[in-house]
């Protein structure tokens, strides 16, 4: 299966390479949203629980446009006919999938953490800071892209997926968003970052795992379906 991930991951990489699409429009949209947090709030800087929310927010619904776009392609040139044809294990395509989603989440972050830190955030995003976020956003990065693979595959057989990936997706993520927020408003504290909280993070350790056995269990038959 390894040969089979390496070569699906790589295709994915080089499509959005050759006509970059999906990292352009979630930044493009994330920014813009950090912009119109900006001024809707009405305050130059923001910090603790409120920074937590904007940024789990901002990348929440950025992701969204991710997962629209990560089976278009197969679905549109016959991708998942010649791979049901390929005598591979099923499960190589939901890895792939899930690893450049996350890949695409990770490109996303670097760009969007120093606009955030520049627009709105009052604290300095540096030393220990810097690197609680990372391991924060890391973990959630796990959750939210094997759920979006998830949620993409079964989406686009339909043919409102851009209304049923936010309709499914953003309940399934419920915790995913709530164990960042939490997580990452210590982080954020105008008095400097304090102490993680090992709950949430270990809770959103857990979801991680349990929609990872899930997502294994059930992408064979989405793909047959």
């Amino acid at each position: 299966m390894g040969r089979a991930v390496k070569a699906l991951l790589a295709k994915e990489l080089r499509l959005e390479l050759r006509t970059p699409q999906v990292i352009p429009a979630m930044a493009l949209f994330s920014v813009t949203t950090l912009v119109v947090f900006h001024f809707s709030l009405q305050r130059n800087a923001v910090d603790g629980d409120l920074a937590a929310g904007v940024l789990t927010v901002t990348l929440l619904f950025s992701a969204i446009l991710g997962i629209n776009r990560l089976f278009v392609a197969d679905h549109e040139e016959g991708g998942f006919d010649g791979f049901l044809l390929a005598p591979v294990d099923r499960t190589a395509m939901l890895v792939a999938k899930a690893l450049a989603l996350g890949a695409f989440l990770v490109i996303l972050e670097v760009i969007v953490l120093p606009a955030f830190a520049l627009m709105l955030l009052d604290p300095d995003l540096t030393g220990r800071a810097l690197w609680q976020a990372v391991l924060v956003l890391a973990l959630a990065d796990v959750g939210i892209a094997v759920v979006g693979t998830l949620v993409g595959a079964l989406a686009i057989q339909t043919r409102a997926r851009d209304l049923i990936v936010p309709l499914i997706a953003l309940p399934l993520l419920l915790p995913v968003v709530i164990g960042m927020a939490k997580a990452l408003a210590p982080t954020f504290a105008a008095a400097g970052a304090e102490v993680l909280p090992g709950r949430w993070l270990a809770i959103v350790g857990l979801y991680d795992l349990v929609f990872a056995l899930l997502a294994y269990a059930v992408f064979d038959f989405l793909l047959e379906d």
